[in-house]
C-alpha cells in the first residue's frame, strides 16, 4: 500500500486507569503524578476537558474546576508494560511498528507491502482498530503519508481516517487545534497570548524565532509540521521469548531422568523471564522422539508465576501420562510471559537459605565411604605452565564467603510501588543466596595430563576434525593461537594455544607443542 497509519491511544495512562477503574466513565476523569492536592494533572477525557481541566493544571485547581472529578495516579511501569503488549498485538498488522519515544500510547505502522493482504487501507486501518478495541482499549486511526500528518489527523479525529493524498493531510494538520497536541503547557498558553492557535497559525511564524524564545521542543513541532524534518521509520524489534534447548547424547525414555533434564533448562528460563519483569504465562514443552517425530505440549499454571516447583509438578504430570514412541533426543523449553506483580519478583528473588550444615555432613558421609582425600578444592599456586597453576588440598568445611557491603541494597523503608518492583528485580539481577554476582561465568576444566591427539586439523578425514570422535562432529572454528613460551631454565615450551568450537557446541582448550610437532588436548570450557 506504501501508506503509513498512526494509531493514537488518546490519553493512553487515563484508559489503563479506567480499565482498572471501569465506573469512572461516566464522569470527569484525569491522571495525576501523584496523590496529592498540588501534583499536576498528566491528561484528561472529554468532560474534565469540557469542565475546563487541562493538562498543567494542579489537582486542587482540577478539581475546583470540576467538582465530580475521579483522579488517580498511573506507574510508568504499567505504561511500559501495556505499550509493550500493544506493540507486540500490533506487529500482527505490520513487521514494521514503532512506537512513539514521546507519547506513550502512539504506534506508527508500514503499511508498504501489504496490499495483498488488506483490499484498501481503510480495511487495514479497521483491522487495527478492531483489535485494539479488543484489548478493551479505545484508538483512532490515520492512515497517510507523513508522521505529523496522520499523528495529528489521529489526535483530533475519531475513528478511522484515509487521506487520499499528501496535499488533504496537509490541509487536514493545519487545521488542528494546539491544544489537541501534545506540548508543554507554557509554551501552549503563550501561543494561545499572540493568537496562535491551530498548526497553520504557528508555521506563519518564523522557525529561528521560535527556536530563540521558546527552545528546541518549538522548534522541532514547527519542523516536523511543515515537513522539514523528517526520520526514517525506527521499528520496535520483537523480543526473542526465554527458551532453553538441550540435546541429549542418546535417546532417553525414563521419564524421572527427563523431569531431571527439564528441571537443569527450567531455572535459566524462569531467570530470564523474572530479569525482563515477568512471569511465566505458560511453559511450552517441546520433545524429540528418535524416529518418531516431534512433541509438542503447552502446560499453563492456574495463574503467571515464578514458582519453578508449581512449573516442574505440571511437567512431571504431563510427562508421566505421555505414551512415547520412542526415547527423547532433544528437549527444548519456550516460555510465554506476562508482566509479573511485585510480590511475584520478589518471591524470585528471596532464594531460601542453603543449608550449610546438612552440606558439611553430606562432605563427612564422602569421606567415611571414600577416604580423607575423597573431598578436595582448588587452590591457586605459582607456577609457569597452566596445569601448574593451581592445586587440590583438603576441603574440611564448607562456609559462606564473606559479604560484599557495596552491592547489598538499603531498605530506605519506602512503599513506592515503582521503586519495590525495581529493588526486587535488581536484586535478583545482582546477587544470590550467597552473596556472589548472578552472572554467567565460563568453566574450564583442565586435564591433570594433556590429552595427545591423534589428528591434526588438515586431517584428511571426510568429517573434518574430529577432536572428540565422530558423536561431538568436527571442529567448526578455530580460535587464536595464544603463543606460550619460556622454560628456558630446565627445557624449552613452546606452545600455541587454540580455544576450538565443535559442531555440537562444544568447546575445547587445545595447544600445538611447537617442540614435540603434536596436538594435545588441555581441557575444556562449559
Amino acid at each position: 500500500m506504501g501508506r503509513l497509519a498512526c494509531a493514537n491511544l488518546a490519553a493512553f495512562p487515563l484508559q489503563i486507569l479506567l480499565r482498572r477503574h471501569p465506573e469512572w466513565a461516566s464522569h470527569p476523569a484525569a491522571v495525576v503524578a501523584e496523590n496529592r492536592p498540588q501534583a499536576p494533572v498528566l491528561c484528561v477525557n472529554e468532560r474534565a476537558r469540557r469542565a475546563g481541566v487541562l493538562p498543567g493544571l494542579s489537582f486542587s485547581a482540577a478539581l475546583a474546576l470540576a467538582a465530580g472529578l475521579r483522579a488517580g495516579a498511573v506507574s510508568s511501569r504499567e505504561v511500559e508494560a501495556a505499550v509493550e503488549t500493544l506493540c507486540g498485538r500490533l506487529m500482527r498488522f505490520s513487521p514494521r511498528v514503532e512506537p512513539s519515544a514521546e507519547e506513550a500510547g502512539v504506534f506508527w505502522l508500514d503499511g508498504d507491502g501489504l496490499g495483498r493482504l488488506y483490499a484498501s487501507p481503510k480495511q487495514w486501518a479497521a483491522a487495527i482498530r478492531s483489535d485494539v478495541a479488543a484489548q478493551k482499549f479505545s484508538a483512532a486511526v490515520a492512515v497517510g503519508f507523513s508522521r505529523f500528518g496522520t499523528y495529528a489527523a489521529a489526535r483530533t479525529r475519531q475513528g478511522i481516517t484515509v487521506f487520499r493524498d499528501p496535499a488533504e493531510e496537509k490541509r487536514a494538520a493545519e487545521s488542528v487545534p494546539l491544544a489537541r497536541l501534545e506540548i508543554e503547557p507554557e509554551f501552549r498558553d503563550a501561543l494561545f497570548k499572540l493568537g496562535v492557535t491551530t498548526v497553520g497559525e504557528l508555521l506563519e511564524l518564523p522557525a529561528v524565532g521560535l527556536y530563540e524564545r521558546f527552545g528546541a521542543a518549538a522548534y522541532r513541532l514547527h519542523r516536523m509540521a511543515s515537513g522539514d524534518l523528517w526520520a526514517p521509520l525506527d521499528p520496535a524489534r520483537p523480543e526473542e521469548p526465554a527458551g532453553e534447548r538441550h540435546i541429549l547424547d542418546g535417546p532417553e525414555s525414563d521419564s524421572a531422568r527427563l523431569l531431571f533434564l527439564v528441571k537443569q533448562l527450567l531455572r535459566p528460563v524462569l531467570a530470564a523471564v523474572a530479569a525482563r519483569g515477568r512471569a511465566l504465562l505458560a511453559l511450552r514443552l517441546s520433545l524429540l522422539i528418535d524416529r518418531g517425530g516431534r512433541i509438542e505440549e503447552r502446560l499453563r499454571p492456574a495463574a503467571p508465576t515464578l514458582d519453578e516447583a508449581q512449573i516442574l509438578d505440571l511437567v512431571r504430570l504431563r510427562l508421566e501420562s505421555l505414551q512415547l514412541a520412542g526415547g527423547v533426543t532433544e528437549v527444548a523449553l519456550s516460555a510465554e510471559e506476562c508482566p509479573a506483580t511485585r510480590e511475584q519478583l520478589r518471591l524470585f528473588a528471596e532464594r531460601p537459605a542453603r543449608d550449610l550444615e546438612a552440606a558439611n555432613r553430606a562432605l563427612a558421609r564422602l569421606r567415611a565411604e571414600f577416604g580423607e582425600g575423597a573431598v578436595v578444592r582448588a587452590r591457586l599456586a605459582d607456577g609457569h605452565l597452566p596445569e601448574a597453576r593451581f592445586a587440590w588440598e583438603s576441603l574440611d568445611r564448607i562456609s559462606l564467603p564473606r559479604v560484599n557491603v557495596s552491592s547489598a541494597s538499603p531498605d530506605n523503608g519506602s512503599n513506592d510501588l515503582d521503586d519495590s518492583n525495581e529493588d526486587g528485580l535488581n536484586g535478583a539481577q545482582r546477587s544470590n543466596g550467597l552473596n556472589c554476582s548472578n552472572e554467567n561465568f565460563l568453566i574450564r576444566r583442565i586435564f591433570s595430563k594433556p590429552i595427545p591427539l591423534d589428528c591434526a586439523p588438515r586431517s584428511t578425514h571426510e568429517d573434518g576434525w574430529l577432536v572428540l570422535g565422530p558423536r561431538h562432529g568436527s571442529v567448526d572454528r578455530l580460535v587464536g593461537p595464544y603463543i606460550f613460551s619460556g622454560g628456558w631454565w630446565n627445557r624449552e615450551i613452546r606452545r600455541d594455544y587454540y580455544f576450538a568450537e565443535t559442531r555440537r557446541g562444544d568447546l575445547l582448550w587445545l595447544y600445538y607443542d611447537r617442540v614435540r610437532r603434536r596436538w594435545f588436548l588441555q581441557g575444556t570450557i562449559e
